[in-house]
């Protein structure tokens, strides 16, 4: 290690300050921090480059879907509203400002903030002040020994001192470590982006599967008044001879399953219920949706191309960002190879009195860069330059297969919604068979024609179809919400010039 140091110690007068004096004194330093200057806008390390990616020109399964086009009608963000349902927009609202695993996402992110914030502060100079008291002995040996205790024994001195350092970023260390900083910020930004979609996606998956809820179950209160009916008929019939008492056991066996069905969807809700509750940051015990009569609407979802996806999810956003820091850390890693340079500055008074502590004679300065560097470490340094480049291959890996991932999701929610959406056009057209297969049946069992087996079977199947209808439209609205959040979810900040 190199140092070097002016001082002019205590008890010697100074002349008169000059600033041409104190000029001549600094020239040394000067021209090392000049130096420092020319040399400072060299920064060690490789410049980021974004890594390369095979990016599909377009979805194997995008026929048919319509290209994203900027929307002025939504706020920015605000992908919910797409479904247009009032209460649905206020809960994803609550969600934004109460939802604890949001708030973490939110304290991890101003902890990267502080950590920016701390990484600027390093490149200016640090200011000490310091004031002591020091009581100590110092021997004088046993020639001394007739001298008086003040002399020879215990003596105090005060202290009073004013330092200023600064470390020049000669190699670029400061500036590579502010990068990676920056860099990790980002990324907890998009993290915390991607945590918000997340919980907004969860939200409005329940909300919907709970809405079609409550039609499964108006669904099942009707039938079940028609099959109150049905048994109370069937009775009628039975107690006049016309049919028998395997009749009567059917309609019973028929209605008391449906209730059972209906009794099943009670926890089904509340589990849903309690879930949305959980994620508004509200206990269950005080949190309640009262049963609406309408489903939301299933939106129309365009498509953005592919290329847009890297800039449009914020995950993906995120672990570029990875990348990027841990490019700035190769080069933070191989500034241990070069010396560090600090300049310092520091004055005082020292007396062993207060009574004359704060005076010229008792002054004391010191100025001087101080030039440092490793010689031998056992190959430590290169170890780290080999772990942070392993980690940037790491990271490139992790951002590749996070893109990867991006365009499965995409591609898969597009086939569900094609694929339900066939599903659902021939389910339909069941169902209006079958409604017109239950009418014919129950009208030839009224006149007699034929057995209330017959009627238990066809209602049976319309039953059926009628439950397929809701499920499959149920299944639909949840994979349109998992297709925006997979396109990126909408409209912040990140996303500009982009839209669903």
């Amino acid at each position: 290690m190199l140092a070097k140091n002016l001082n002019a110690h205590r008890g010697v007068r100074f002349p008169a300050f000059s600033l041409t004096t104190f000029a001549s004194k600094l020239a040394p330093t000067a021209g090392v921090v000049l130096m420092a200057m020319m040399l400072s806008a060299c920064a060690v390390g490789p410049d980021y480059k974004r890594p390369v990616l095979t990016e599909p020109a377009q979805y194997k399964e995008a026929e048919g879907w319509r290209q994203a086009a900027p929307s002025d009608s939504l706020a920015r963000g605000a992908w919910w509203e797409l479904y247009g349902d009032k209460q649905l927009n206020e809960l994803v609202d609550k969600l934004n400002n109460a939802n604890q695993t949001v708030a973490q996402a939110e304290a991890r992110f101003r902890q990267a903030q502080a950590l920016v914030r701390s990484s600027r502060g390093a490149f200016f100079p640090t200011v000490d002040l310091s004031a002591g008291k020091t009581r100590a002995s110092q021997g004088t040996g046993s020639s001394n020994a007739s001298l008086s205790s003040s002399s020879s024994g215990i003596r105090d001195t005060l202290n009073t001192q004013l330092g200023v350092s600064w470390e020049a970023d000669i190699w670029g260390k400061l500036r590579r470590g502010l990068e990676a900083n920056e860099a990790s910020a980002e990324a907890s930004a998009a993290d915390l982006a991607a945590m918000r979609l997340s919980q907004q996606s969860e939200l409005v998956q329940d909300y919907l599967q709970l809405r079609v809820m409550d039609e499964q179950t108006r669904l099942l209160q009707a039938t079940v008044e028609t099959y109150q009916r049905s048994l109370q008929m069937t009775e009628n019939q039975y107690h006049a001879g016309v049919s028998g008492k395997d009749a009567v056991a059917q309609a019973q066996t028929q209605l008391k399953s449906t209730q059972a069905s209906m009794i099943d969807l009670v926890w089904q809700r509340a589990q849903l219920e309690n879930a949305i509750a959980v994620l508004v940051g509200v206990p269950p015990a005080n949190f309640d949706l009262a049963v609406s009569k309408e489903i939301p609407a299933l939106p129309q979802v365009p498509v953005s191309l592919p290329s847009q996806l890297l800039e449009r999810r914020p995950d993906i956003a995120s672990a570029e960002r990875a990348v990027i820091a841990a490019n700035a850390n190769i080069g933070v890693a191989k500034t241990a190879y070069y010396p560090d340079l600090t300049l310092s500055l520091a004055g005082g008074y020292s007396s062993s009195t207060y009574a004359d502590w704060i005076s010229l004679p008792n002054r004391f300065w010191s100025v001087g860069p101080k030039l440092a560097m490793t010689l031998f470490d056992g190959g430590q340094r290169s170890a780290e330059v080999d772990r942070a480049e392993a980690s940037y291959d790491e990271t490139v890996a992790k951002y590749r297969q996070t893109v990867l991932d991006g365009f499965r999701e995409v591609e898969n929610y597009m086939v569900q919604l094609k694929v339900l959406e066939d599903e659902a056009g021939v389910s339909n057209e069941a169902l209006e068979a079958a409604r017109e297969s239950l009418r014919l049946t129950q009208n030839q069992y009224k006149a007699g024609l034929i057995a209330y087996l017959d009627v238990v079977t066809v209602q049976a199947t319309a039953l059926s179809n009628e439950r397929t209808v809701l499920t499959l439209l149920q299944s639909r609205l949840v994979a349109s919400v998992q297709l925006i959040a997979a396109l990126g979810g909408g409209w912040d900040g990140q996303m500009q010039g982009t839209d669903l």
